[in-house]
């Protein structure tokens, strides 16, 4: 299916940028083309990130999804509001599993514990600039208690907890209030596969 694989690049140098929050290093490189031949050498920022996962809380008794809103200063310019309502989600620190990031953040940033969960699948958020790849989870709860204001003081966060049914949820895609990438992918996953994952967990 695909033409090229990592013998058809050549990185003639790596080398840091900047280091803060994120990461950058500049590639320089030089790849095969399609019509035959190498590419000129080219240069790139990359912003080096590790792995992270975001998990859709899913109540299936109540047919209920559990979102929080925080604020993402990447949207201020956006054309709705810089809160965003968004799929719970953190980085993969070096040495943990996808699975326990998952219970984690589920607990640091909506006082949830998960009961199963279920990889829906995994991309890349944004290969032209940054190396993050993001594992999106659906994952069994009880939603009947979940709500107020949680995170992690040392990490800044101000986070409100909502529990919408989904058909809620479906409504706020449609109408482009939920826009941000990881909740639009998992919830487009869930309106393809809902049945099947509720046949799975009965």
């Amino acid at each position: 299916m695909f033409s090229f694989n990592h013998q058809d690049i050549e990185v003639v140098s790596k080398r840091p940028v900047y280091q803060g929050f994120f990461k950058l290093d500049e590639y320089r490189f030089k790849h095969r083309l399609f019509a035959g031949g190498w590419s000129n050498e080219v240069a790139r920022e990359i912003y080096q990130r590790s792995d992270a996962v975001a998990v859709l809380p899913f109540d299936v008794k109540r047919n209920e999804l559990v979102l929080i809103e925080q604020l993402r200063i990447g949207a201020i310019q956006g054309h709705n509001s810089p809160w965003l309502l968004e799929c719970i989600a953190g980085m993969i620190e070096p040495g943990e599993e996808a699975l326990d990031v998952c219970r984690r953040e589920a607990q640091e940033e909506a006082g949830l514990e998960l009961g199963r969960i279920h990889k829906a699948l995994s991309y890349l958020s944004s290969p032209g600039g940054t190396t993050e790849r993001l594992h999106i989870y659906i994952a069994e709860v009880d939603a009947q208690n979940a709500g107020g204001i949680h995170g992690l003081d040392d990490e800044n966060e101000d986070i409100l907890v909502h529990r919408v049914s989904v058909e809620q949820a479906y409504g706020l895609l449609e109408q482009g209030k939920i826009d941000n990438a990881s909740t639009v992918i998992a919830l487009q996953w869930l309106a393809l596969n809902k049945g099947k994952l509720i046949e799975q967990w009965s």
